[in-house]
């Protein structure tokens, strides 16, 4: 059976599809956008889980919305006022998806930084939206061209990632993101903020949600697999709360909920004691994995390549003074270090940028200085 046409204009993921490649033996990955497995809160999980076998009533079907002491706790964490609610998802990959299908006609104007995340890619290719991109500056998304696709008055939604951007690792700056959400109200575009690594800074100071500044109007994506384990596949929503309704009903058609079970193992573990401690030791390690690997960069192929610093989040993005990217990332995968072209990260063609993503947070600092040096004898 033949599918449907607009499947046909979807790219596979190139991270999924190097993935058996990526985790085979010998092979240095950093690739994926991987959470390191050995920091997991895995006595915080066995505890969690001990205490929820014994609840029988998260075993049975529940409401699509989500288990209502999480949203309770969320709601509470978040402060969120009357109007704004919450609605868990599987992962927030999920919540994108929901938006996406519950706001998104054919030919509807979405506009994106490029690069960007390549599942948001994929998703607006599905919903068969117009996908728009403007540059990223140091600072987040050029102003002067996001004011000029707005201005066309063709835009429905900005997706952005304005925490450690994936995949380039940029922190919008507060100025960026006042004036986004000062364009947002101004063209009447609506914002989803995806903050999946927010809670992942290790230096710098904490800067507030863009969203936050334009909350009758924004969409917050969140995603616990940075945080907690990837495995549980729980994300949330937030936003308006007449928005979240449309969502629901879809999501009542794809899964009738998410893993309740799973749902009250987090909510177990996000009010344990405990979970501070481990928020500040995953952003102590990956602090060190990301020196580790900016020391080795600076040390074995700074000539050949340029970066922006981070200060928090998962990737580099390494901005390649000559070469071609998709044909460095086969040669270095053949010699055993997985990488990801920057080509991965834009729509369709437009792929200006001679650039690899590089993570650091899912290989130990011994690992990373290894995989440079293998990177050093492509590059």
């Amino acid at each position: 059976m033949r599918p449907a046409t607009h499947i046909e204009t979807l790219q596979p993921s190139y991270i999924r599809e190097i993935l058996s490649a990526a985790s085979a033996d010998g092979v240095i990955s950093l690739a994926g956008g991987l959470p390191a497995a050995e920091l997991f809160p895995c006595s915080l999980l066995e505890q969690a889980m001990t205490t929820v076998a014994t609840q029988k009533n998260v075993f049975q079907y529940g409401e699509t919305q989500g288990y209502a002491p999480l949203i309770a706790h969320l709601q509470s964490t978040y402060q969120l006022d009357e109007r704004q609610s919450v609605l868990v998802t599987t992962g927030s990959q999920q919540g994108l998806d929901l938006i996406a299908r519950a706001y998104i006609n054919p030919g509807d104007g979405v506009v994106m930084e490029a690069p960007s995340y390549l599942g948001a890619l994929q998703v607006f290719t599905v919903a068969q939206a117009r996908i728009e991109t403007v540059p990223q500056t140091e600072q987040g998304p050029d102003l002067a061209a996001l004011a000029g696709v707005f201005a066309t008055g063709n835009i429905k939604l900005f997706y952005a990632v304005p925490d450690f951007h994936n995949p380039t690792g940029v922190c919008w700056s507060l100025q960026t993101r006042l004036k986004v959400a000062e364009l947002c109200d101004k063209y009447s575009v609506s914002l989803i903020e995806d903050a999946p690594y927010r809670e992942l800074r290790f230096s710098g100071e904490s800067l507030p949600l863009v969203s936050s500044f334009c909350s009758a109007r924004a969409f917050v994506l969140r995603s616990f697999s940075k945080t907690s384990a990837p495995g549980l596949r729980l994300g949330v929503v937030t936003g308006p709360r007449d928005w979240l309704i449309p969502m629901v009903r879809i999501k009542q058609a794809a899964d009738l909920h998410s893993s309740l079970p799973m749902q009250a193992v987090l909510l177990e573990i996000l009010k344990h004691a405990e979970f501070a401690d481990h928020l500040k030791n995953v952003q102590m390690h990956y602090q060190q994995r990301y020196h580790a690997l900016v020391n080795g960069i600076n040390k074995h192929i700074q000539s050949a390549v340029s970066f922006n610093t981070v200060e928090g989040g998962m990737f580099i993005w390494l901005e390649l003074s000559k070469g071609n990217p998709e044909e460095i990332a086969r040669k270095a995968l053949a010699e055993g270090v997985a990488v990801v072209p920057g080509t991965a990260f834009y729509p369709g063609t437009n792929a200006a940028s001679k650039a690899l993503r590089l993570n650091f947070s899912h290989c130990s600092p011994e690992q990373l200085v290894v995989a440079i040096k293998r990177l050093n004898n492509i590059i």
